[in-house]
């Protein structure tokens, strides 16, 4: 397994790969969710690629960029055991050098969610997503479908830029009880950690609901609301119930909906989804 630093070796080795390249792209601290990412992309590709890399462009003024998990030891141990090919592991000097003023934003898709509850996220993920995929050049990338909306606008930088790469969903990996893998679990005490259950379980709420014939929107939404309410170390920052393609609320759920939550737990903030139908 190679670990490369700078954007030119990662050009150069690339240069010299043939076959398939799939790209797995993480801030590390590295868990089962992420290895189920790296072990579809090795099961698709004659080359694995996985950069880790906190970008602290997606961190908004009061976010826990300094205070983020990090283990890159444990996480090259992880890779390596998983057959990765390549760590590509830049410095914040290396993908933002001095001077550094070019940023990718999508519009529209961007507005609701974690969009409106953390201003310019989008921005600094859309930008580094669009620089790892310039340097890297996958043929196909992977995400999880726990950040269900930075998915959707992935995809849409990809499809608007005419950028040559798949980008592959991989489904979210739960804990034994149902909580989804986060590398922000770590911050819940053992009450909090019993408290996030909430997230699942209002999710549950909503898949009940609809599948007995529960069709408005504003009925789901209010049920998931007052069951998290009732979890005393919860604080809900948003729960959504929107078109999985343009990520408009819906009042009615006729057709395909996905269903999301942000909730703090104590002082952690956790995101959840599932679509229905």
């Amino acid at each position: 397994m190679k670990v490369i630093a700078t954007v030119a070796e990662m050009r150069e080795l690339r240069s010299q790969l043939s076959g398939s390249v799939g790209l797995v792209p993480t801030m590390g601290y590295l868990h089962q969710g992420h290895l189920e990412l790296v072990r579809r992309a090795r099961r698709e590709n004659q080359t694995v690629v996985v950069s880790i890399f906190v970008n602290s462009t997606q961190f908004g003024s009061g976010e826990d960029f300094a205070t983020y998990p990090r283990d890159p030891e444990r996480d090259l141990a992880l890779l390596e055991k998983e057959g990765v090919d390549v760590v590509f592991m830049p410095s914040a000097e290396e993908m933002y050098p001095e001077g550094f003023s070019s940023w990718v934003e999508v519009e529209k898709i961007t507005e609701g969610l974690e969009g409106a509850s953390r201003r310019g996220h989008f921005r600094g993920v859309a930008t580094v997503v669009c620089k790892l995929f310039n340097i890297v050049q996958p043929d196909e990338a992977y995400f999880g479908q726990k950040d269900a909306q930075q998915l959707v606008v992935i995809k849409r930088m990809v499809s608007d830029l005419n950028m040559n790469l798949e980008v592959v969903a991989v489904p979210t990996v739960r804990e034994h009880d149902g909580l989804a893998m986060s590398s922000r679990n770590t911050y819940l005490s053992p009450e909090e950690r019993k408290a996030a259950l909430v997230l699942w379980k209002a999710l549950n709420l909503a898949q009940e609901l609809w599948q007995k014939g529960e069709k408005s929107g504003d009925r789901i939404r209010e049920e998931m609301t007052c069951l998290i309410e009732r979890e005393p170390r919860a604080r809900i920052d948003y729960v959504s119930i929107a078109d999985p393609d343009s990520l408009e609320e819906l009042s009615e759920v006729d057709h395909a909906a996905l269903v999301s939550l942000a909730v703090r737990v104590g002082k952690t903030r956790l995101i959840d989804n599932m679509t229905l139908g």
